[in-house]
């Protein structure tokens, strides 16, 4: 969980708390509220998609810290539950089932109750006794708890309102409607627990790639051992058919493995001896032995995993909107409820004091949005595990929100356009030059460099490089390298690294990258280097024209003339070339300060030599990330495979989820709006009060289901 930087001079340290039967924002607000004034708290934030309470503690209020916030939720919210580890709330579950049961019983009793009172022909006084009783089986906890919460200060929830409904139907005599209101409410209640339940498993289902065990040999037998308690440099062995448990490089055997669960790739990929083996992927056929170089809490899938259930903590507009909007509204509607059921009588010649009445405790039961506070957070939890599911990491509900308003995307072009993937296709040396004195000198410069287009010297060179480990070495980002070597000074980059030396060179016009070489001031030819356009770049850029991007430009520290090139294959509306690092910075700050309409820009780059225009960008999408700790860190939205098509999924995503929250917020208001307007009009009756609560509560769940669906 990643809390915004606060200036303190304490130290503080995270926790993690778990509120089992969490599912009202309201609730969460309370808790938050309280919890935060606590003086040995820094910072709360509380994620009710996945019932987790993240706390920042001062260090020296570490030890008293669970006794309050246990007592904090125990006098706000007795029915919920604190838990300090996942194992110990899992293991809880039995004690759910019962929970479940005994719910069940006691409402099929009640109901016996209230059908006997319905319909036998009985005395007026034991049919009244009949539907008491009934009434105070079904709902005698939910008026046990606004009894509570009155005496703590807790006025405006659902078991007040529902309470006061009731009871104010028995006052008019509609016993019938009184206990019906309460028996469909709490069986619209127990519907609604098990609808968010099954959502929320259903939206970790997406996620469920951690790994349970791991084989380490032990006095010559396998044993089976927790993840976390493997070290780096240990030697696991994954066996056909077993999810790889930590991030590892292969020291024996083949296999296919299926990456699926990181990448949303379906088709299995090859591993022999020296691959790099993820945790999460699963090993299909060979038996393979890896030398963990991560451990769990630093691994892939245990990154990936944090970042996507704490992304729920950001929230998206809407759903801060919808959080103010439900502290507002139940208030309202409650006052109203009071005006309606007052003053008509007071001032309408003839006016029914119990018909009004009556009208107001029919708004009293609409007044809850749960319907909306409840659906929202899931709806955009489950467009992020949706995405995820596909490849796509999307580190909180704002980003998901602002993929639906990019309307300009610039691109990096090596790594993120083009494959990355540089090949040496030309050596051209200077006369009484040789091809491999060029290409050794070439090769020696770049032996300490990461670059791929050292990397791709050097693997066409093909040889080891034995070099003393003294001397200079100097990589000049956006110019190439410089390095004195057995006492040679050695120059290798572009055209502005051997004008910055003063060095007479031959200028080249090519489509690939030009290394030119130098020694000790003299030139001595050049290199080129090729990379190609990524299979599904064109078919990328045009969906991202279908789908509303106004522009799409690209940024490459490469020559013009290649820049230009690939725009022009790729129909990019602008390109800008020969770029430095800083460079690709203000021009995504020029850019930013002069869009005339009010979308977001994004930029895609590889998340590594991309971080800073990353972080400027109001999306920052790395390409490529899996495995690399700088994507993952610098960017908002992480495609985990070098697909730029990925991008367009993730808008699709985003949109979808969007289009369903809408229809939850539209349908939730209209819907009450609806019944409070005919409620008013003495039109609607508590029957149709409930539908309006609880019933629009379930179909927004449902509804916001369908997210996770999206292809």
């Amino acid at each position: 969980m990643n809390f915004p930087e606060i200036a303190t001079k304490r130290e503080v340290v995270q926790k993690i708390v778990y509120l089992k039967g969490l599912n009202c924002a309201n609730c969460a607000a309370k808790i938050e509220k309280k919890v935060r004034d606590l003086e040995e708290v820094d910072d709360v934030i509380i994620n009710i998609a996945e019932q987790k309470m993240y706390l920042r503690i001062f260090k020296t209020g570490v030890s008293k810290i669970m006794d309050q916030v246990r007592d904090i939720v125990t006098s706000l919210e007795p029915h919920i539950k604190v838990y300090e580890n996942n194992d110990q709330r899992e293991e809880d579950n039995d004690e759910d089932e019962m929970n479940f049961r005994y719910k069940i019983i006691q409402i099929g009793i009640g109901a016996s109750f209230f059908v006997m009172a319905l319909f036998l022909k009985l005395p007026i006084y034991i049919e009244l006794s009949l539907f008491l009783i009934s009434y105070l089986i079904i709902g005698g906890e939910v008026i046990f708890r606004a009894g509570q919460n009155i005496f703590k200060g807790q006025i405006f929830d659902e078991n007040f309102l529902i309470s006061i409904a009731t009871i104010g139907a028995f006052i008019i005599r509609e016993y019938p409607e009184a206990v019906a209101v309460m028996l469909f409410y709490q069986i619209g209640e127990l519907f609604q627990d098990i609808s968010v339940n099954r959502s929320r498993r259903s939206i970790r289902a997406l996620l469920d790639i951690r790994p349970e065990y791991a084989n380490i040999e032990r006095n010559g037998e396998l044993v089976k051992v927790k993840p976390e308690q493997i070290k780096i440099g240990d030697v696991i062995v994954v066996k056909p058919g077993e999810r790889v448990p930590l991030d590892g490089i292969v020291i024996e055997g083949q296999s296919m493995v299926d990456t699926s669960a990181l990448t949303g790739e379906s088709v299995p990929r090859s591993v022999e001896v020296d691959d790099e083996l993820l945790a999460g992927y699963i090993n299909i056929s060979g038996l393979l032995t890896l030398k963990v170089t991560r451990t769990f809490a630093e691994s892939t899938v245990t990154k990936i995993l944090d970042m996507v259930q704490n992304a729920s903590s950001r929230k998206a507009p809407t759903e801060k909107f919808i959080t103010k909007f439900a502290r507002y509204y139940t208030p309202v509607v409650v006052f109203a409820a009071l005006i309606i059921a007052v003053i008509p009588p007071l001032f309408i010649p003839g006016a029914s004091f119990f018909d009004w009445l009556y009208r107001g405790l029919v708004f009293l039961v609409i007044s809850c949005p749960c319907a909306l506070v409840i659906s929202i957070p899931l709806g955009y939890f489950g467009g992020i595990g949706s995405a995820s599911r596909q490849g796509i990491l999307i580190k909180g509900s704002n980003y998901l929100e602002a993929l639906n308003q990019v309307k300009t995307i610039v691109f990096d072009k090596t790594g993120t356009l083009t494959q990355g993937v540089f090949k040496v296709s030309q050596i051209v040396p200077e006369e009484n030059i040789s091809e491999k004195d060029l290409l050794y000198y070439a090769a020696l410069a770049e032996t300490h460099s990461n670059h791929p287009i050292a990397k791709s010297i050097l693997e066409y060179y093909g040889e080891p490089m034995h070099i003393e480990k003294s001397g200079e070495y100097k990589e000049i980002p956006g110019h190439g390298i410089e390095a004195i070597i057995d006492g040679k000074h050695i120059l290798a980059g572009n055209e502005k690294l051997m004008q910055k030396h003063g060095i007479n060179y031959n200028p080249q016009i090519t489509e690939g990258t030009v290394v030119y070489v130098a020694v000790d001031g003299k030139y001595l030819g050049h290199i080129i280097i090729a990379d190609k356009i990524k299979k599904d770049a064109k078919e990328a850029i045009y969906s991202l024209r279908r789908l509303g991007v106004r522009e799409l430009i690209m940024l490459t520290g490469d020559r013009q003339e290649i820049g230009e090139k690939v725009a022009k294959e790729l129909k990019l509306d602008r390109v800008y070339a020969e770029l430095l690092p800083d460079e690709k910075v203000e021009k995504i700050e020029e850019m930013v300060q002069r869009r005339d309409f009010s979308g977001k820009l994004a930029f895609v780059g590889d998340g590594i030599n991309d971080a800073p225009v990353l972080a400027r960008a109001d999306v920052g999408v790395a390409m490529g990330g899996l495995g690399s700790d700088a994507a993952i860190e610098a960017a908002d939205v992480v495609l985990m495979t070098d697909e730029p098509s990925k991008l367009v999924k993730a808008i699709q995503i985003a949109r979808k989820t969007r289009a369903i929250v809408w229809q939850n917020i539209i349908f939730a208001l209209g819907v009450k709006g609806f019944v409070l307007f005919l409620g008013a009009m003495g039109h609607a009756t508590m029957w149709e009060a409930v539908f309006a609560d609880v019933g629009v509560a379930l179909i927004a769940v449902f509804n916001a289901l369908r997210i996770i669906r999206v292809d």
